[in-house]
């Protein structure tokens, strides 16, 4: 991995000036920054409050799990390390220009509308892709906080998956249940946290799974993983009630119509989704299974478009046969 020069990255932020900052979290600050040889990227330093703190075991934790595990179009990742004046870890990521899920889905971006349902289902994929490429790496890493803040779209609106403050990396998975000591406690965000993810010993990537079930749902329903204006304010709560009810398809985003091509397709991704929200952690399908599952999606949505094509065509066909018909 890279090691940046202090002194470049300070140049190319100002001196990490606020003109530069283009996000903040709990964890640390990401400044935008043109290196020398016109390089975009993203740079991430630790909070101040952390700092002061001298806690930078998230920043640090991040630089160790993306060190690990080779690049990947599926996320968003280190291209370097800097310690800075004060002796803490600086990463140099990637820059991704296209914005963030959280953002797209919820309108917060001015002049923005709500993703197509083509485009729903590719991010979809896009981000089934990085969880199951995480989950299959060696050493095996569970990300622990998968939601809509954590995903932002490169320059061609690709999805990629980020912030891995809170990854855990495990070498044997045989030995999940001596992680206590190495795992302080179980982490995540409120809404999309595994309800049964509740000691470091039940860590496991079927927690990745149920964060992930919460992010397609967002994706599809276009409404938060919270919501008090709604009864239950849980996304999944939400969409359980509307699954029991057999109103499953009431959960889609209403602010854009969906194509007739795409209706087959949107209601086998609910179906999976409350398989990866399910209860009963044996229920819900590996990362592997849900990319498989969604891969056959993509291909029945072609085959539907095909098919409201050729009906489109057969029906132009007969209004021209009828028209030539009463001319006569």
């Amino acid at each position: 991995m890279k090691e940046f020069k202090h002194e470049e990255l300070v140049e190319a932020t100002h001196n990490y000036s606020k003109s530069h900052l283009i996000g903040k979290g709990s964890h640390g600050c990401i400044y935008k920054a043109t290196l020398k040889k016109g390089q975009t990227v993203a740079i991430k330093t630790p909070s101040l409050g952390l700092c002061k703190l001298q806690d930078t075991s998230k920043i640090e934790n991040e630089a160790h799990i993306l060190s690990s595990i080779s690049r990947n179009r599926f996320l968003v990742n280190m291209l370097g390390t800097n310690r800075n004046s004060s002796g803490h870890m600086v990463l140099v990521m990637e820059h991704m220009s296209g914005g963030v899920l959280h953002d797209l889905l919820h309108l917060t971006t001015p002049g923005s509308s709500p993703p197509s349902w083509c485009r729903r289902a590719k991010m979809a994929i896009q981000i089934a892709r990085a969880v199951e490429f995480l989950h299959e790496s060696k050493p095996l890493i569970i990300h622990r906080d998968i939601k809509s803040e954590n995903i932002l779209f490169d320059s061609k609106s690709n999805a990629r998956l980020a912030d891995f403050g809170l990854a855990v990396c495990i070498s044997n998975y045989d030995s999940l249940s001596q992680l206590v000591d190495s795992v302080s406690l179980p982490a995540g965000t409120i809404g999309y946290l595994d309800p049964s993810y509740t000691t470091p010993c039940k860590l496991s990537t079927k927690n990745d799974v149920f964060s992930f079930g919460v992010v397609l749902l967002e994706i599809i329903s276009g409404t938060k993983a919270i919501d008090v204006s709604r009864a239950p304010a849980s996304i999944v709560e939400w969409s359980i009630q509307l699954k029991e009810e057999n109103r499953i398809m009431e959960i889609c985003d209403r602010r854009v119509n969906m194509p007739q091509h795409m209706k087959c397709a949107i209601r086998h991704m609910l179906v999976l989704a409350m398989q990866c929200v399910s209860s009963d952690e044996e229920l819900r399908p590996s990362m592997t299974e849900v990319v498989t599952k969604m891969e056959r999606f993509k291909v029945s949505i072609w085959l539907d478009m095909i098919k409201c094509l050729v009906n489109i065509q057969r029906r132009k066909k007969d209004r021209f046969k009828y028209v030539q018909h009463h001319h006569r």
